[in-house]
């Protein structure tokens, strides 16, 4: 006798994350929807104060979602397919791909200690605070590798972090009676860096967040570099 297998359940489905409209809006995303709205007053399709309330509403909108209902009556806003406003972060590097000795340590204990200005980040760092501050200031700093990893402790001390606000920001970690906070920046460059914050603060606090005005000018310096070493070398020929 034929035995008839049992239906199966259909499969789940991973989530596929949130959709662009929920993505946290950018400043590159607030400006592209000023523009619009910029050509649509001086095209005559909006008036001063359409245009000077739609504005203030892009400047407190949160979403990606909340700044297209701006522009959603506008033809600029349609015409052929936008680019997208962010790309998908890098997934983190696998396990041994970068190494576990941090290229650079930051040490505060019962002090203070500072990195900041124009340094090349490395691929791992580690800043630990205890009954102390440490500041890491990547604003200036020039990536030589796309995903950084910085491990962050802080215990009854303070780790403040610091971003070009056009890399993209990840972090994972948690508070023992302490603050863990990292924003998350989604950037619009396929090539811009990744930093990713791990960490703890127990009784302490660790931030990271973008240092609003400072974007990172160097994310291809080395290739640039190298294309100029073997252009040079083909004109000395």
């Amino acid at each position: 006798m034929d035995l008839q297998k049992p239906a199966q359940k259909p499969a789940r489905t991973q989530d596929a994350g949130p959709r662009v409209s929920e993505l946290r809006a950018s400043d590159a995303d607030r400006d592209r929807v000023a523009d619009i709205l910029r050509e649509a007053l001086a095209e005559g399709r909006l008036t001063a104060d359409e245009h000077a309330e739609r504005v203030d509403g892009v400047l407190h909108a949160k979403t990606v979602g909340e700044l297209d209902v701006f522009v959603r009556d506008l033809p600029a806003a349609h015409h052929g397919p936008s680019a997208p406003s962010y790309t998908p972060v890098p997934p983190r590097p696998a396990s041994g791909t970068v190494p576990v000795e941090a290229d650079a340590n930051v040490v505060a204990v019962f002090s203070s200690a500072v990195r900041r200005g124009r340094w090349r980040a490395g691929r791992r760092l580690h800043a630990y605070a205890v009954f102390g501050s440490v500041e890491i200031d990547l604003s200036e700093a020039i990536f030589e590798y796309q995903q950084v990893v910085i491990k962050a402790v802080s215990v009854f001390g303070d780790v403040q972090i610091r971003v070009p606000e056009n890399i993209s920001l990840r972090g994972t970690g948690g508070g023992v009676l302490g603050n863990f906070e990292v924003d998350t920046l989604d950037s619009v460059a396929p090539d811009a860096p990744v930093v990713y914050v791990d960490g703890w603060a127990v009784l302490g606090n660790v931030e990271a967040r973008p240092r609003r005005g400072k974007r990172v000018a160097d994310i291809l310096e080395r290739v640039q570099d190298k294309v100029e070493r073997k252009l040079r070398k083909h004109l000395d020929r």
